[in-house]
């Protein structure tokens, strides 16, 4: 399936600099972006059969993440523009879910911000050490962070009991869990990028 993706994506009449920019793994990558809007009709405060159709479209679009990934290390077309937009798209995605998520009473405005500043915390750290010639690669910390973050995200989109088991509740959980490694991970790129500066 994969491989009939890649040869029909290929056979694009494109430029050649626009299929380098444009290739497979960045276009998956950018539909996953393109889902936001749809999230937005979490604001209508949706019912059990609403809830569960917006969190099977928020789970699909984090699992192409993997997928990307896969396919942009398996037919080797890693690009810089990809490295950027993934982690972007990653967090554009569950950082909006999340805000959206405020008005309706899903989730506690105050973890989100937490969140967000850690978000731009992180990142001005890795563009600072990146202008210095230092790479601050991902932490595995960051890596369940995100994990964490989108079953939260997506059981609290559920919202409603589902299969005996209270949705909310669960969601509720997993997101502090996710807020602890938020807070140790960010701590943690702090002081990788301390130990670089100091050498």
């Amino acid at each position: 399936m994969i491989d009939y993706l890649k040869r029909s994506f290929d056979k694009l009449p494109i430029s050649p600099a626009r299929r380098e920019a444009l290739n497979l793994p960045n276009t998956i990558t950018m539909m996953r972006i393109g889902v936001i809007p749809v999230l937005f009709f979490l604001l209508l405060s949706p019912g059990p059969t609403g809830s569960l159709i917006i969190a099977a479209l928020f789970i699909l679009a984090a699992l192409t993440d993997l997928l990307d990934g896969y396919i942009a290390r398996r037919y080797q077309i890693v690009t810089k523009m990809g490295k950027l937009l993934d982690p972007i798209a990653d967090k554009i995605i569950v950082n909006s879910a999340m805000i959206l998520m405020i008005p309706i009473g899903r989730v506690p405005a105050w973890i989100v911000v937490i969140t967000i500043i850690r978000d731009i915390a992180v990142d001005g750290i890795r563009s600072i050490a990146s202008s210095e010639g230092i790479v601050i690669q991902a932490s595995p910390l960051g890596k369940k962070k995100t994990l964490c973050q989108i079953v939260a995200v997506s059981a609290l989109m559920i919202h409603y009991p589902l299969f005996g088991a209270d949705a909310h509740v669960v969601g509720t959980v997993i997101l502090y869990i996710a807020l602890v490694l938020t807070v140790y991970s960010g701590f943690d790129y702090f002081l990788k990028f301390s130990r670089a500066i100091t050498k």
